[in-house]
């Protein structure tokens, strides 16, 4: 099993993102930190992220004996931006934004069914880092770094490290869209494909956009979420200026995970001209109930984000405790569907790897 590696796309962040001295971690009524936190640049956020359980611990007021059995040396390390962290309630172990980040003994039990490549990303690679699964559009692994771990990733076992490394590697790839005309869309993901720096993402969307068959270009990403500054004025420009229709996927799973600076963060991007969707992952202890799914789908329309999918937990090795039957999945959407506009509610899906598209479970 292979934690994360850094793409060497993401070097001018990756190879300074070091953990710092525990004294520099978020202290949550500290309001000078908060604001040192707040004011500085996302690659300082990402630097100063927590890579230690028993630091996340201490920033949280927590023992270790109040938590189910923990792992400490997981090969998936813990990753946790700050702003993450300080929308977390201190003392409380059943928070449910710790419980998508805590690394636990439980991942290392097998459980039947639990795979290192759930949904089939293998056989779907073409071209080196780039995954043909559904008709009209292609997905790149453009970074294997994340703002975040969270531990019921489906991407967690993948071989980063065999992507592409710079612009000329990635070369087959650009050629194999070119020649594709039923392609109308690309897919930036990862990983998270924001971790890339500005200078090096607006390649990759010059390149999208010399093609011409291609019209919509698509990001999955988590950094509106864990470090909303990350969406800077130079992205916002440069997406706005796009003759691509920008399409960018959130992953909210909880309404405690949207403060006001993911509000802003959304609003630039609101204002840029991006369409914004959400998908969330049903997870047990965490958005297993109608009140908290009810919440997350206003917030997130209230907002200007369309709830897009609820996913079923991809079943991923070592994430086995998250799992909800999917019969649940299935209650908990027609219950929204009885109470929300038709625009806030989800679509329940299961990712299963041969399909050409997501399977509607309700």
């Amino acid at each position: 099993m292979q934690p994360l590696r850094p793409n060497t796309l993401d070097v001018s962040i990756a190879d300074r993102a070091t953990p710092g001295p525990a004294d520099r971690f978020v202290e949550l009524g500290n309001a000078e930190v908060r604001n040192r936190a707040q004011s500085a640049t996302w690659q300082q956020a990402l630097q100063s992220a927590i890579r230690s359980v028993d630091d996340l611990l201490n920033a949280l007021a927590l023992r270790a004996e109040d938590l189910p059995a923990l792992d400490r040396d997981s090969p998936f390390p813990l990753l946790v931006p700050q702003e993450f962290v300080r929308r977390m309630k201190p003392g409380d172990p059943q928070d449910p934004l710790l419980l998508q980040v805590l690394p636990l003994a439980a991942e290392r039990k097998p459980a039947a069914g639990y795979v290192v490549d759930p949904v089939g990303d293998g056989p779907c690679e073409t071209v080196s880092g780039m995954l043909h699964k559904y008709p009209g559009r292609v997905l790149l692994i453009a970074s294997g770094m994340c703002a975040v771990h969270c531990r019921y990733c489906f991407r967690r076992h993948y071989p980063y490290e065999t992507s592409p490394k710079g612009m000329e590697a990635w070369q087959p790839a650009w050629d194999a869209i070119a020649a594709d005309d039923s392609l109308e869309e690309v897919i930036l993901s990862g990983g998270d494909p924001l971790s890339v720096g500005n200078a090096r993402l607006i390649q990759w969307i010059e390149t999208i956009e010399g093609i011409g068959h291609i019209k919509r270009l698509r990001i999955h990403t988590r950094f509106p979420v864990m470090i909303p500054a990350r969406i800077d004025s130079g992205l916002c420009e440069r997406l706005q200026q796009s003759r691509l229709a920008v399409w960018m996927v959130l992953h909210i799973n909880h309404p405690n995970e949207i403060d006001d600076d993911v509000v802003s963060a959304v609003e630039r991007l609101r204002r840029s001209g991006v369409s914004l969707l959400n998908q969330a992952v049903l997870l047990r202890g965490i958005n297993d109930r109608l009140e908290v799914q009810r919440a997350l789908c206003q917030r997130l329309v209230n907002i200007g984000v369309q709830p897009y999918y609820l996913h079923q937990l991809d079943p991923v090795e070592g994430a086995s405790h998250f799992e909800c039957d999917s019969d649940l999945g299935v209650r908990l959407v027609r219950e929204l569907r009885e109470t929300l506009s038709g625009y806030a509610v989800p679509r329940f899906v299961q990712e299963i790897p041969g399909r050409n598209s997501k399977t509607l479970l309700e």
